[in-house]
C-alpha cells in the first residue's frame, strides 16, 4: 500500500441514533480512522416510527459519543438507493463496508450494492453482528441471503456468525472480530454508596442487574422465576431491571406479582441515557443475560467494560466471551432452577475469585483491536482481483 490513505464508505447508524449498532460504527469509525481516510453514510430515516417498538430512535442522551456522518440513507426510499450508489460511486472508494444486523435493511442494502458500478462491486464487505435476528424465520433467512447477496468478504463478530456464513456462502472470505469492550461510560469518581441510596438498595443487599430493552428471546421471565426460587435463601438478594419493554409490560408484572417478588424487584421502564449507564452497572454485583438465543451482546461488553463480571446462558455465540468461573459463569440451558444455581454459585465464589482482575486480563484479548489488521488484508485482496 502506498503512503496516501485508503478510502473506506460505510453504510450504517451512527448518532443522533441510539442502540448498540450505532455505537459499534461509531468505534469502527474511531479505530479505522487511525490508519484509513473513513465517511460514514449514515441513515436519514433509519426505521419508519410505526415499526419501532421503543418511544423514540433518537439518543437523547446529555452525553454522546458523537463522530462525523452524512445522513443520506433512506432505508424506505428506492429512489435514494439508487442516488446513494451514485455518491458512493462519485467517492471512488477503496473499501464499501456495509454494517448488517437486521433483515429489515435486505432491500436496501441489496440495491444500493446492486447499484455500485462493476469496479467497485468487488470492494464490499459486509460486518455482520447477527445473521439471523435473534427470532428469526424463514422469511427473515430469505431477506438476509437477499440484503447480503452482493458481500465479497465478511467480518463475523461470532464463532456461531462465522460458522452461519461459511456455510450459506462458501466461496466468500470470511473474517473474524469482536465488538469492542464499551468503557467509554466508566468513571471512578461516584459515591457508590449514594448512588445505592437512590435505588432504595441497602448496604449488604445483593443486587443482580438486567439491563437493555425487554424482548422474549433475552428472558426475563426466566430470570425472575430463578429470583423466586432464591428468595428464601439469600434475603437480601435483589434484581435491578432497567430498560424498556419492547414486549407486553404487564406480562411481566403479572408474574411479578404472582411470585411475590415487589420487594426484590427495582424496575426502571426506560431507555437508560448514557449519563446515567454508570449508576446500574456501579450498583450491581453481577450482570445476567438470560437469553433464550443470541449471537453475541453489547450488554456483555458494556459489563466487562465496568469490569462486572456477568452469569450468561450457552446460547449462539454468548458463552464465547465467558470463561466459565473466572470473568462469569455460564448456564448450559436458559432454565429458572441453572439460572438460581448460577446465581447462588456466583455468590459463592465472588469472595473467593478475583472477578474483576480476571476481567481486565481478558479483555486484552479481544479480537475487535485487530480491525485495521482485517481491513488491511481485505484491501490488499482486492487489488489482487
Amino acid at each position: 500500500m502506498n503512503s496516501e490513505k485508503k478510502k473506506i464508505i460505510i453504510i450504517g447508524p451512527t448518532y443522533p441514533y441510539r442502540g448498540g449498532n450505532s455505537l459499534y460504527v461509531s468505534f469502527v469509525y474511531e479505530i479505522l480512522s487511525k490508519e484509513f481516510d473513513v465517511k460514514i453514510f449514515n441513515y436519514k430515516l433509519l426505521y419508519p416510527s410505526f415499526l419501532f417498538p421503543g418511544k423514540t430512535q433518537f439518543d437523547t442522551s446529555n452525553k454522546v459519543k458523537q463522530i462525523p456522518s452524512e445522513r443520506t440513507v433512506n432505508s424506505l426510499n428506492p429512489f435514494n438507493w439508487i442516488k446513494v450508489a451514485s455518491k458512493i460511486n462519485s467517492e471512488k472508494p477503496d473499501l464499501i463496508i456495509f454494517d448488517w444486523w437486521h433483515p429489515y435493511f435486505a432491500f436496501c442494502h441489496f440495491f444500493i450494492s446492486s447499484f455500485i458500478n462493476k469496479k467497485l462491486k468487488r470492494k464490499i464487505l459486509f460486518i455482520t453482528e447477527n445473521y439471523i435476528s435473534h427470532e428469526g424465520h424463514f422469511l427473515e433467512r430469505t431477506l438476509t441471503r437477499i440484503g447480503l447477496h452482493h458481500a465479497k468478504f465478511f467480518v463475523a463478530l461470532s464463532q456461531k456468525v462465522e460458522d452461519e456464513l461459511k456455510i450459506n456462502f462458501p466461496e466468500k472470505k470470511v473474517f473474524r472480530s469482536e465488538l469492542p469492550i464499551y468503557d467509554h461510560l466508566t468513571s471512578n469518581t461516584d459515591d457508590i454508596k449514594i448512588l445505592k441510596k437512590n435505588f432504595s438498595i441497602e448496604d449488604d443487599d445483593k443486587v443482580i442487574l438486567f439491563f437493555g430493552y425487554v424482548r422474549k428471546y433475552k428472558g426475563l421471565d426466566i430470570l425472575i422465576e430463578a429470583l423466586s426460587l432464591l428468595k428464601n435463601r439469600f434475603d437480601t438478594l435483589k434484581l435491578l431491571i432497567a430498560g424498556e419493554f419492547y414486549d407486553d409490560k404487564k406480562f411481566y408484572t403479572n408474574l411479578i406479582d404472582k411470585l411475590n417478588l415487589q420487594d426484590r424487584i427495582i424496575l426502571r421502564d426506560e431507555y437508560i441515557p448514557n449519563e446515567k449507564v454508570k449508576e446500574y452497572f456501579l450498583v450491581s454485583d453481577v450482570v445476567i443475560l438470560p437469553y433464550r438465543s443470541a449471537t453475541q451482546s453489547g450488554i456483555l461488553n458494556l459489563a466487562y467494560g465496568f469490569r462486572k463480571p456477568v452469569i450468561v446462558t450457552k446460547v449462539g455465540g454468548l458463552s464465547e466471551f465467558v470463561i466459565n468461573e473466572s470473568t462469569g459463569l455460564i448456564v448450559e440451558e436458559p432454565k429458572a432452577e441453572l439460572i438460581a444455581e448460577a446465581i447462588g454459585k456466583y455468590f459463592s465464589l465472588a469472595g473467593k475469585i478475583g472477578f474483576n482482575k480476571n476481567i481486565s486480563e481478558f479483555i486484552k484479548s479481544n479480537r475487535f483491536n485487530n480491525l485495521n489488521e482485517i481491513i488491511t488484508k481485505v484491501l490488499e485482496d482486492c487489488n489482487e482481483t
